[in-house]
């Protein structure tokens, strides 16, 4: 790939005559590519260009050189794939520190941590790097390819010395060791808690493992170890540059605080390399609405996004609450009767059981005031009681064009795929089969088919947006774009075919589905004139390599706002 600066003279010999050109120069142009524009009015280009940070123009080559003059910068793509800048609609950044800094997590993801001992030997060696008593926390391990849950008796094998708390790659499931037992006053006496569980020794004793809620009970026993606000903001900017490596230029976060809107606004801005909208919490309506901040308050930078609020679990978990028993045998009963955990109400800070009633009322509460609703629910019978609030919801104070989504929809069935159609959702489906396809053996072939329903939901008419839901799966739009359109698993196997999407579906849901999810379609999402120059350049085409070899391509270049932001030479 060529970058050059051009002057017009320069231009008009490479050409052998020159033209007139428009009234304007551009900043920037790209020529000689291949542009998926996910403009319905010219699905591909050769070249565009861009002034500031919107493109003006796109079309052919040809078209587009007579917006080169005396200072535009012009990036010959050499035939490469360009498509707009990939929007992971929900997802969860957080600041990523040096391996070396206490204040970094230990990775326990497969590829870096193959067996048990493995785990507990991250463990030690971060404990010689961590002040004794301070956390320990190690995140995305998979009980599925460790073999079982990791317990206490593991970590303390690593330390008694820290506190130590694991979280599985569902986010919903942790392990914590003796110490943070002993801090949470967890006991074999210790009761569940409404949306929750921990798991247990034959003699009722806590063995570490936590189940949703209980997981908060455990991480709230020892505090926070202490970051300044300058760690968190560089460690968040260097997250964002992870991002931008791999063609994301919107980040859409799933589940913040008015403080963390605060942080991203430190974080982010102008020459950063990727933007953010940020899905506040529930329970914290009520303090945006004292600090007169509403829906779409920000800018093109960082913005608020929809209000984040939970009914269900998790899918990769196993605690999705299902209508149908899963297909697997209950430790505790020895029968197929698991269900999965009831919800739990997250608002409140003593969790109890949601009811309908409950549900219904903080659905109508943030629909009320004005704005969107995302709402984490998994399991059908979890959707079930959320499409019925939503309903309601909407026959009490009709609202056009709301958009609110379910995050995630993970199992569903023709009649909930039907309502979502009838009230206008938004789904926001999973799309990591690659990673996380074991995990849905236990749920039981049958429901394959109408897990992550892609094809169903695209062929019906409903908007989908792509995410990753990162750290519950890699931040990868071309793994994600893989995963949507074979449905195999990293191991080979394939997981509901049905459910399969082209890879121009695909990359349609991770640019303008996303972007619509969000309301932002007018100004991103798309190669075309007047929307924020916003693109990637691919070291090949998705929808022409080999479906399986789709994961294998590699972002030569990142650019947000006509600016370049990430470049690789790696495939180029």
């Amino acid at each position: 790939m060529k970058f050059r600066h051009l002057g017009l003279w320069g231009m008009c010999l490479a050409l052998g005559a020159c033209q007139s050109g428009p009234d304007i120069s551009a900043d920037l142009v790209v020529l000689n590519g291949n542009v998926i524009t996910v403009d319905d009015t010219r699905p591909r280009a050769e070249a565009f260009a861009v002034h500031g940070d919107k493109f003006i123009a796109v079309g052919s080559t040809s078209e587009i050189r007579r917006w080169v003059g005396g200072s535009t910068t012009v990036i010959d793509a050499e035939g490469r794939t360009i498509t707009p800048g990939f929007i992971d609609a929900h997802m969860h950044p957080r600041p990523t520190y040096p391996d070396s800094s206490p204040l970094a997590t230990v990775d326990l993801r497969p590829a870096t941590v193959a067996s048990m001992d493995d785990l507990i030997a991250a463990l030690t060696a971060k404990a010689e790097l961590v002040p004794e008593g301070q956390w320990i926390q190690g995140v995305r391990y998979e009980d599925t390819k460790l073999g079982r849950h990791p317990t206490r008796a593991d970590l303390d094998q690593a330390s008694t010395k820290h506190p130590i708390y694991l979280s599985h790659s569902s986010g919903h499931v942790g392990v914590a060791n003796s110490f943070v037992l002993r801090a949470a006053r967890v006991t074999r006496n210790t009761q569940d808690p409404p949306g929750g569980a921990f798991d247990r020794e034959g003699n009722g004793a806590p063995n570490g493992v936590c189940r949703e809620i209980a997981c908060r009970i455990l991480r709230q026993a020892v505090p926070a170890t202490p970051i300044t606000r300058q760690d968190e903001v560089e460690g968040l900017q260097r997250t964002f540059r992870m991002f931008a490596s791999n063609g994301i230029t919107t980040s859409v976060d799933a589940g913040g605080t008015p403080e963390k809107l605060a942080l991203f606004r430190e974080a982010v801005g102008p020459g950063s390399p990727g933007r953010v909208l940020v899905m506040v919490l529930a329970e914290y309506v009520d303090d945006l609405l004292a600090a007169g901040i509403g829906t779409g308050f920000g800018d093109e930078w960082v913005k608020l996004g929809p209000i984040k609020g939970h009914h269900g679990n998790s899918l990769s978990g196993r605690t999705a609450w299902l209508f149908e028993p899963y297909d697997m045998v209950n430790p505790e009963t020895g029968e197929r009767d698991y269900y999965g955990i009831p919800p739990a109400s997250r608002v409140a800070d003593t969790p109890t059981a949601q009811t309908q009633s409950d549900l219904d009322d903080l659905i109508f509460s943030i629909h009320e005031v004005g704005f969107q609703v995302g709402v984490h629910s998994n399991g059908d019978r979890e959707i079930s009681m959320l499409l019925e609030s939503f309903e309601k919801a909407l026959a009490r104070l009709p609202r056009p064009d709301h958009r609110h989504r379910i995050e995630h929809a993970s199992v569903v069935n023709p009649a909930i795929l039907e309502k979502a159609k009838e009230l206008e959702l938004v789904l926001a489906f999973h799309s990591y089969v690659y990673e996380h396809g074991d995990k849905m053996e236990e749920f039981g072939a049958d429901r394959w088919g109408m897990m992550h329903a892609n094809r169903s939901a695209l062929d019906m008419g409903i908007p989908v947006a792509g995410n990753s839901d990162y750290g519950v799966s890699a931040a990868i739009p071309m793994l994600r774009i893989q995963s949507m359109v074979t449905r195999t698993s990293a191991e080979g196997k394939v997981y509901g075919p049905e459910q399969k999407v082209s890879p121009e579906q695909a990359i349609r849901v991770w640019t303008m589905g996303s972007a619509f999810s969000v309301f932002e379609e007018d100004i991103k999402g798309s190669i075309e004139a007047g929307k924020l120059a916003d693109f990637v350049i691919l070291s090949a085409d998705p929808t022409v390599v080999p479906v399986d070899e789709i994961k294998d391509i590699v972002v030569n270049t990142t650019v947000v706002g006509g600016k370049v932001v990430y470049e690789s030479n790696q495939g180029s």
